[in-house]
């Protein structure tokens, strides 16, 4: 009888013990739920970067400047290095000086440290527009904004959870506006230096939802390369499908992702939510912080950090072109 009892207070105490540890997990998952990135912290970010203050972000411009120095502090305080001898490496845009800014995040592994990862989206705009209402700042919210404020959400993220296996530059590209001259000199100016480049995401136009696609957003050159189906895989769900209009306007020579691709010719794409019906506002003066969709933009930042996750610590280089 005694030895029944025993065995029945072990159970028990197993029983109580699996309960302490199933809530301590579930505590612990959603601690470092909490951690990621929230609407009102994307909601900031666009204040700012789409407030009139900055007139537009046009290169060369002071508003351009004061959008540089606020990501350049970001990082500072986030614990992002400068690349370079600065975070704001300077360029020639048709004659006006401009730079990108460039952070970096070295990788925590030993030999998949040379490997990169580069994450960006342009900072800059047109400034001024067609008048409306006596309004004629070209605010520039989800051109391009919304895509800069994904890669410094997602910088913040990274340089806290330090978990990186491969070295990272997370980049804010200038001059976009006047032809890709961001990209296209940081690329030349990165091949030169040999950089060991794995892959390269881009982020464009992510401010509002698509119309009617089961999936939350598409990538420019869906056919070139296996990145839409490694995505898919690493976040666990239909996050990134296939746009027909993006084929058929090229929309992958484009962006600030085609100078990547031509000169290391490795996957170098751009993830957006653009798809022609959902926006009627590009480089239009109304395309303002009050048209966004901080909730959904939220939702698909997060769901990159798995997929980030996955391309900055798989053992092999997995997204290939096809």
């Amino acid at each position: 009888m005694k030895e029944v009892k025993k065995q029945n207070m072990k159970r028990i105490a197993l029983f109580i013990i699996a309960i302490v540890f199933i809530n301590c997990k579930q505590v612990t998952t959603a601690q470092s739920s909490e951690s990621k990135i929230k609407a009102s912290e994307v909601e900031t970010i666009m204040n700012f970067l789409a407030s009139d203050e900055l007139e537009g972000r046009d290169t060369g411009s002071e508003g351009l400047k004061k959008a540089a120095k606020y990501i350049e502090d970001i990082f500072k305080n986030s614990g992002i290095s400068p690349y370079f001898d600065t975070y704001l490496p300077s360029f020639d845009a048709k004659g006006t000086e401009t730079y990108n800014v460039v952070g970096y995040l070295k990788g925590t592994d030993p030999d998949l440290a040379n490997e990169f990862v580069i994450v960006g989206a342009h900072f800059d705009h047109i400034g001024k527009g067609k008048e409306v209402n006596g309004d004629t700042i070209a605010n520039g919210a989800n051109d391009n904004a919304a895509g800069s404020t994904a890669v410094i959400s997602l910088a913040k993220y990274f340089a806290e959870a330090k978990d990186n296996k491969r070295s990272v530059l997370f980049v804010l590209f200038g001059a976009e506006e006047k032809g890709l001259l961001g990209s296209k000199h940081l690329a030349k100016v990165l091949k030169e230096k040999n950089l060991n480049l794995y892959t390269m995401v881009n982020f464009e136009m992510i401010g509002v939802p698509l119309n009617n696609k089961s999936y939350k957003a598409y990538i420019t050159g869906y056919e070139i390369s296996n990145m839409a189906e490694k995505m898919n895989e690493y976040a666990g769900k239909e996050l990134i499908g296939f746009l027909p209009k993006a084929k058929e306007f090229q929309l992958f020579r484009r962006s600030d992702n085609y100078p990547f691709h031509k000169e290391f010719n490795v996957p170098c794409q751009t993830i957006s939510t653009f798809d022609f019906t959902n926006y009627d506002y590009y480089h239009h003066v109304d395309d303002e912080v009050s048209e966004m969709n901080f909730e959904f933009m939220a939702e698909l930042i997060n769901d990159c950090i798995p997929v980030m996750t996955n391309i900055l610590n798989s053992k092999t280089q997995e997204i290939k072109l096809k």
